[in-house]
């Protein structure tokens, strides 16, 4: 009877191994509102789960730390890696890295440059950076009623989405409703809310004339908003528009100083990539693209966000 009850006991302690994961997480940097509210989707979402054990890495911008996090992982044995890529255009070797050691990978948010040619047991998970841009573009052009100079504010150029995001607003303004439109400058500030004002502040010194601020974030957005401000410009002469809908630009937008974003749901994001990392760590199938849509918020729907997001 005792070897009974101890093989039922060995039984379900195997049982349970089985079903346990760890997952090591390597986020392109901590220190960024819409990517802090990612990394606590995924960790809130693992709570959740018998088992799930997320180790979560820092990269800190840093490409070679990034793929040194992922060797550490493999060396420690993990059953599958999430990646928020510092730059998007390094993926193949950490892609290459991952499926030499046969542990599968998933990236997140930011689109790897090797997307189409992922090696198996590897997946994306974001939002399709096409819509995003556009429908924040569509929507500063109708309140524009198609005419009018616009400044664009680009995130890092090594980030996709910085660049397809830039791209959407080429793409918007050359469709026959919005050829009005002009772009008089177009600027990197690296997502950052301080380079943003500081951009912004440079163009106001250099007399710069604009009616709409176009940015490839929030953070950028809400930046040119309190350089606009601190040099006592009214606040209605001017359209922002930005991406993320982050919990500050809603602030912003309830304010009366944002007119448009466009949410990106990063807890979704998140959540999405651990339940991909878990199931291609199980050996089961997978979309290699895995899509959480873009909604565009606007002072109308505003309500729904902030309780929401």
């Amino acid at each position: 009877m005792k070897k009974f009850l101890l093989g039922v006991a060995v039984s379900a302690l195997m049982a349970g191994s089985a079903s346990a994961a760890n997952i090591g997480v390597s986020m392109a940097k901590f220190d960024d509102n819409f990517l802090t509210v990612l990394r606590n989707g995924m960790q809130d979402y693992a709570k959740t789960l018998d088992g799930v054990n997320l180790q979560v890495e820092d990269a800190q911008n840093d490409v070679a730390k990034q793929q040194s996090q992922i060797q550490n992982f493999i060396a420690s044995k993990v059953d599958a890696i999430i990646v928020n890529p510092v730059d998007t255009d390094a993926t193949g070797a950490m892609s290459k890295i991952a499926a030499d050691a046969g542990i599968p990978l998933v990236y997140v948010n930011r689109e790897p440059a090797n997307v189409d040619s992922l090696p198996e047991k590897q997946a994306f998970v974001a939002s399709n950076e096409v819509e995003s841009g556009t429908l924040e573009t569509k929507e500063v052009c109708r309140l524009l009623k198609g005419k009018g100079k616009i400044v664009v504010m680009m995130g890092e150029l090594s980030n996709q989405a910085a660049r397809q995001r830039t791209k959407d607003v080429h793409d918007v303004i050359a469709t026959d409703e919005c050829k009005g439109l002009e772009i008089v400058e177009e600027q990197t500030a690296n997502w950052s809310r301080t380079e943003g004002s500081d951009l912004m502040t440079n163009w106001l010194s250099a007399g710069l004339e604009f009616d709409a601020v176009v940015s490839n974030n929030d953070e950028m957005a809400i930046g040119a908003i309190q350089a606009l401000k601190a040099a006592g410009r009214s606040m209605d002469s001017v359209v922002i528009g930005g991406v993320d809908a982050t919990q500050d630009a809603l602030a912003a937008m309830a304010a009366g100083d944002l007119d448009v974003t466009v949410f990106q749901n990063a807890a979704g994001q998140g959540k999405g990539s651990v339940d991909a990392a878990l199931k291609l760590s199980k050996g089961e199938k997978v979309e290699t693209k895995v899509y959480v849509p873009f909604e565009l918020v606007t002072p109308e729907n505003l309500s729904k966000y902030q309780k929401s997001n």
